[in-house]
């Protein structure tokens, strides 16, 4: 029943801070759920209930969405994912707790100092996206946590909050389904990752729609701490976890 709970109320938060800033649910979902469950379960549940606010999003703001990067994106992130899977079902737990710290301090410095770099898309930098798009793949299946390398390019892109949400949730909404047929193919589906996934949809509905409210009236920069301090929290719950194993 705790394990009931406490999922529910993490992804309803996650996917409330996903709707406000296009990112961030798993990065706030797997360190916690992880600490409830097993960090295999929290990759493979959050990504199949993942699949819901980024369905929503990319659909709502589609007129927004920058196809070209994310096709690109979402090519290169095809050829990371069986590196991910790999990694997945081979690797210990301990070294997957400390990917995912990894991914969340990555992400929790970025939105404390966001990065400002030379706008490398679409002239010379098909290759740099490409990277990034690896990455994303490989980050997809193996930890879920996908979204520092994306949030970092399109910070140095410029995009505005709109078109940022919106095509961070195009990419999530492809890595996510190709992520969710690569688990079923390679049997990472449980029955504990399953009943997750099914307690998680109608939170992940919720904490959607409640975010979605605050996109249009929160202030940017106040979300912005509240996710910064959210994120730290995050580090030290993941930290404290490899400590102890």
């Amino acid at each position: 029943m705790w394990f009931l709970i406490a999922s529910f109320v993490i992804v309803l938060v996650a996917s409330a801070a996903q709707a406000v800033t296009g990112f961030g649910f798993a990065l706030l979902a797997v360190p916690l759920l992880a600490v409830v469950a097993d960090a295999p379960t929290a990759v493979v549940g959050t990504s199949v209930v993942g699949l819901v606010p980024t369905l929503v999003t990319a659909v709502r703001d589609r007129g927004s969405v920058a196809w070209r990067a994310v096709w690109l994106l979402l090519t290169a992130a095809v050829f990371g994912m069986p590196v991910g899977l790999v990694i997945l079902r081979t690797a210990p737990e301990s070294v997957l707790s400390v990917l995912i710290a990894v991914a969340v301090v990555g992400c929790t410095v970025i939105v404390w100092r966001p990065p400002r770099l030379p706008r490398f898309a679409m002239t010379n930098g098909r290759v740099a996206l490409g990277a990034v798009g690896v990455l994303t793949g490989v980050l997809t299946t193996s930890t879920g946590t996908n979204g520092p390398p994306l949030v970092a390019a399109f910070t140095a892109l410029g995009f505005e909050p709109r078109a940022l949400r919106a095509t961070l949730a195009a990419i999530f909404l492809g890595t996510g389904v190709i992520g969710a047929a690569g688990f079923v193919i390679a049997g990472a589906v449980t029955e504990r990752a399953s009943l997750l996934a099914l307690v998680g949809l109608p939170a992940a509905v919720l904490g959607w729609l409640a975010g979605d409210r605050l996109f249009a009236r929160l202030n940017g920069e106040t979300f912005r701490r509240i996710l910064l301090a959210a994120l730290v929290a995050c580090c030290l719950v993941t930290a404290g976890r490899v400590v102890v194993g």
